[in-house]
């Protein structure tokens, strides 16, 4: 098992896997899931990993296990706030076996490597499982709400949404 930084070579596994994890049917054999909560296939594309993989304040880590195979990834960016982390991602079929937790442990990490005091994500506001998952490794959620942007390229919502800022602060 290693958590290495994700190369534009990667990208099509990583579309592959960050949309079959949070999207269409094969989403529903985990528990990150937003299938329901938005319409349509895709979380992600080719062309916003290449964009995002470009960012030269940014990396995506990737976990490839002994098979050689992407199984998850997180992406993570340095902001002024601190680093932001986006898209962690666990193959819906590897869920619950302490992949996530590893990446967030890389995360942090590497935001101590790069002098960040603090590591925050968006999180859907109706998604208490993950929310609680987050605040049980340390996460915290703030006052702060951002609605959910308009942008039907990754999902129409069914209902009405927004995302709650979480935050954990990291000692240096």
């Amino acid at each position: 098992m290693h958590i290495l930084p994700a190369s534009i070579q990667d990208i099509p596994a990583l579309t592959e896997l960050i949309n079959s994890a949070y999207r269409g049917e094969a989403s529903k054999k985990g528990w990150t899931t937003e299938a329901d909560l938005l319409k349509g296939d895709l979380r992600t594309d080719v062309l916003t990993l290449t964009e995002l993989l470009k960012n030269t304040k940014a990396v995506m880590l990737k976990y490839v296990p002994t098979d050689g195979i992407i199984a998850g990834c997180v992406f993570l960016e340095q902001r002024e706030r601190g680093l932001y982390l986006g898209m962690l991602t666990v193959s819906p079929q590897m869920q619950a076996a302490g992949i996530g937790k590893k990446l967030l442990a890389a995360a942090e990490t590497y935001a101590k490597e790069k002098g960040c005091k603090s590591i925050f994500m968006n999180v859907i506001t109706l998604r208490t499982e993950l929310i609680r998952w987050y605040e049980r490794n340390g996460y915290m959620q703030t006052a702060e709400r951002v609605p959910m942007p308009d942008n039907p390229k990754f999902g129409i919502p069914t209902q009405p949404l927004e995302f709650v800022i979480m935050e954990k602060i990291i000692s240096l």
